[in-house]
């Protein structure tokens, strides 16, 4: 059975992924408090009411400041796996895979693909313009940044996948009954989430093609592989790897990272190549290892429901 069609055999009423959205969101906020308690506390409350989103996420020493704002999703992921455990009455291999159980190759693969290919870019950056970039490494920090991004960062990767590409592209696939909707809608509202980050602030809304189209390229991923563990795989590395290698003022992942850049940020036709260059890419080579066909069909095609077939009691019938 199919990824997504797959949802047909448990609870699958739209209320019920609305309500589980909800519960997920306002959790998440409530384990915000200690970030906001520990900021409070070193700054007073005129941080808040400045409302400077830079201001807000330096105050912090910076792995504290990392594990706090990772707390939310440590909290978050296991609520989401009872969630659609209890009220779906679904398993959490099924919200992850079509395949009879999860396949951790494939996250291994698509982890160190990306992790490779992210530390090589990295390095060739720092070779072309080294006037961008200033060693920042320090041993004892940056072990405990480690510690806590093996740890956290997946956990908050998941979490992202888990919603995005796996409850809500099962909850709109099985609302819309085709495979588009999904792909779009979960694109849209994963990049829109994304424009709170203060790379936004900093190199304005068109970044936000980026941010589309990375949920673009993990939705693809999802329905094409019939399974999330490609993408789990590509978004833990992008996240942990850029964590720990490089870090700037003006980003969401403020870090001990070994480097640090001190560039002018500015948004150019540089923030095109990902979404036309590399993931198109990416997709070419996760094609040929995996055998994907039938493109359109993964991607656009309609969701039949399965008929509901009432069983007639011999005993007493009409």
């Amino acid at each position: 059975m199919k990824y997504i069609e797959q949802v047909f055999k448990y609870k699958h009423e739209f209320w019920r992924y609305l309500l589980g959205s909800i519960v997920i969101i306002f959790v998440s906020q409530i384990m915000q408090i200690p970030f906001v308690l520990a900021v409070l506390y070193k700054e007073g409350v005129s941080v808040l009411e400045s409302g400077d989103g830079y201001k807000l996420l330096s105050v912090l020493e910076p792995n504290l400041n990392l594990f706090l704002l990772m707390l939310p999703f440590a909290v978050c992921l296991p609520l989401l796996f009872l969630w659609v455990k209890k009220f779906h009455e679904q398993s959490i291999i099924s919200l992850t895979t079509a395949r009879k159980k999860i396949d951790w190759k494939r996250v291994k693969f698509s982890f160190l693909l990306w992790a490779g290919i992210t530390a090589v870019l990295v390095i060739i950056d720092i070779q072309l313009a080294p006037e961008n970039y200033e060693y920042n490494f320090k041993l004892v920090p940056f072990v405990i940044l480690f510690l806590i991004g093996v740890i956290m960062i997946p956990i908050q990767t998941s979490l992202e996948e888990y919603i995005f590409r796996g409850y809500l592209m099962q909850g709109f696939g099985a609302l819309f009954l085709n495979k588009w909707a999904p792909l779009l809608l979960t694109s849209f509202i994963f990049g829109g989430l994304h424009a709170f980050n203060p790379e936004v602030a900093k190199l304005g809304y068109e970044i936000m093609v980026y941010y589309i189209g990375t949920g673009l390229f993990l939705g693809i991923l999802t329905l094409m592989d019939d399974g999330m563990e490609l993408s789990l795989g590509f978004h833990a590395a992008n996240n942990l790897i850029t964590a720990l290698l490089v870090t700037a003022d003006w980003t969401a992942f403020r870090t001990h990272s070994i480097y640090k850049d001190v560039s002018n940020p500015e948004l150019g036709w540089d923030i095109y190549i990902p979404v036309l260059v590399v993931f198109p890419t990416l997709l070419f080579i996760f094609s040929k290892v995996y055998k994907w066909s039938d493109w359109k069909e993964k991607l656009t095609g309609k969701i039949t429901a399965p008929m509901v077939v009432e069983k007639i009691s011999e005993t007493n019938p009409l």
